[in-house]
């Protein structure tokens, strides 16, 4: 077990790998960081990594990748077509979540537009557990509505519930009466809920959906990106589960979908993305666009050395001590700061420790992005890039008013296998001084907003001189530190 009981103190989540490669971190001086927050408009996204830390942004593409997975890459066929790295990822996709199909694609955004662009019409409805941004945005550029159909526990920041993730089976059903099923091409599932603290689903909760889905005769789409998680959960929380294998469960949700897309940014420790069915006419569908959007069948914009990665990396999830790790740490850096007082999102879900910025910033209206504020006041403290969930990932109304998100959250992403314990808990000490003196936190507002996905390139600025004036009081508290 990777969760350890010490002779004296405490259980800690212990790192199930050594290291054997390592990359320099940087921490700059907080005025520089002051410097570096203004230049990139007070949006994370927009710091050079150079003067970051750590980088809690996302856990996309960054996690660490086994000794097994670097050294398949060096076995790559980088054919054009028919390559036999293809053919082996084509296997594992086969073996693991038993779909005879596979079409690879460069990341799971790719899927998405794909999947969108085969299914969704003008007036499309696509019920869904919780949206993801580029979810919601491919699906209503291609003229349908996202309805999610959470259960209202789900909006609890503070929660006991193991499955916050669940769709409300009474709403769904409702919502399928009230638009009639013919207009629903499919209900999404997404495993472990990104926007709202990467919550799971249950297994059961999965089953009922399948049953109200042939019902009416709609398609069950799973969002496996965060699936490692989900299956984490549904193995230590959902009785029925506890004495199956993560390979069984794995395959009992794969069973209960039509149709399985991913990013493989998150799934298997790798890059890329890819679809998988049983059905021979959703391939087809499907496959007419690849060649269009992605690349030839065989390689759908995808490196093949990341095919190889991938192969491994799929087969590396099935191994329970691999991804405990990942809910383990975010577990205790939860934990850490409960003791604080600090608000945060429970119980602890996947991707990572969400700090609920709601509460920690009650005096910032939602107007002024307070999961944003909090994301580059907390860069100023120690360096650390977070990533905004809140109004700032919304976009505007088709009359220009403003989406006000439904929580306001800062994720500090715990990539798998990268961070060690001590750094984990130097984020801690950093958010703690910084709820010490988070009156001093204030708004921010665009100077530079897009329409679409504003959060990833958007530049904003304080409302005032507050990021000045919480600079110079870490420079009073800290002295020399950095």
């Amino acid at each position: 077990m990777s969760q350890i009981k010490f002779y004296q103190g405490e259980s800690l989540p212990l790192e199930m790998h050594k290291v054997r490669i390592v990359q320099k971190l940087n921490l700059i001086p907080v005025e520089q960081r002051l410097k570096a927050i203004s230049e990139a408009g007070s949006n994370t996204f927009l710091l050079r990594n150079r003067d970051v830390f750590l980088d809690m942004l996302t856990d996309s593409g960054v996690n660490a990748m086994s000794d097994r997975q670097i050294a398949a890459m060096m076995e790559a066929d980088d054919s054009y077509a028919g390559s036999e790295t293809f053919y082996k990822l084509e296997a594992k996709i086969k073996e693991i979540f038993g779909k005879e199909y596979f079409l690879p694609a460069h990341q799971g955004r790719a899927c998405e537009h794909i999947i969108s662009k085969v299914f969704v019409k003008n007036g499309s409805v696509i019920p869904m557990n919780y949206h993801f941004t580029t979810t919601k945005s491919h699906i209503t550029l291609c003229g349908g509505r996202v309805e999610e159909v959470y259960a209202d526990v789900a909006l609890e920041a503070s929660s006991k519930h193991p499955f916050k993730g669940n769709i409300d089976i009474d709403k769904l059903t409702d919502l399928i009466k009230k638009h009639g099923p013919e207009n629903v091409p499919f209900v999404r599932m997404e495993a472990g809920t990104n926007l709202i603290g990467g919550q799971p689903f249950s297994m059961e909760n999965m089953r009922q959906v399948r049953d109200i889905c042939d019902k009416y005769g709609i398609l069950l789409v799973l969002d496996a990106s965060l699936l490692a998680d989900n299956l984490y959960f549904i193995k230590v929380r959902e009785e029925s589960c506890r004495d199956m294998s993560i390979r069984e469960i794995t395959r009992a949700m794969a069973d209960l979908s039509d149709i399985i897309y991913f990013s493989a940014r998150k799934l298997g420790c790798a890059r890329g993305g890819g679809i998988a069915t049983s059905s021979p006419e959703l391939a087809d569908k499907m496959r007419e666009l690849l060649p269009l959007y992605e690349g030839f069948l065989t390689y759908g914009g995808m490196s093949v050395r990341e095919m190889e990665a991938l192969a491994i990396g799929l087969e590396e999830t099935m191994d329970e001590e691999m991804i405990n790790q990942g809910p383990l740490f975010i577990a205790h850096m939860v934990q850490e700061l409960e003791k604080r007082g600090i608000p945060v999102v429970t119980p602890p879900g996947g991707l990572g420790c969400h700090v609920n910025a709601m509460e920690f910033v009650d005096h910032i209206p939602q107007e002024q992005y307070p999961a944003g504020a909090l994301a580059a006041a907390l860069y100023i403290a120690g360096g650390i890039r977070g990533m905004e969930r809140g109004t700032l990932s919304e976009q505007r109304d088709e009359n220009g008013n403003e989406t006000l998100a439904n929580m306001e959250l800062l994720r500090l992403a715990l990539p798998r296998r990268v961070f060690t314990l001590s750094q984990v808990m130097y984020a801690v000490d950093r958010i703690a001084w910084l709820y010490e003196n988070r009156k001093l936190i204030g708004g921010l507002s665009f100077v530079e907003e897009p329409k679409v996905l504003r959060f990833f390139f958007g530049k904003l600025v304080p409302v005032d001189d507050w990021q000045i004036k919480l600079a110079a009081k870490f420079r009073q508290d800290f002295g020399d530190s950095l």
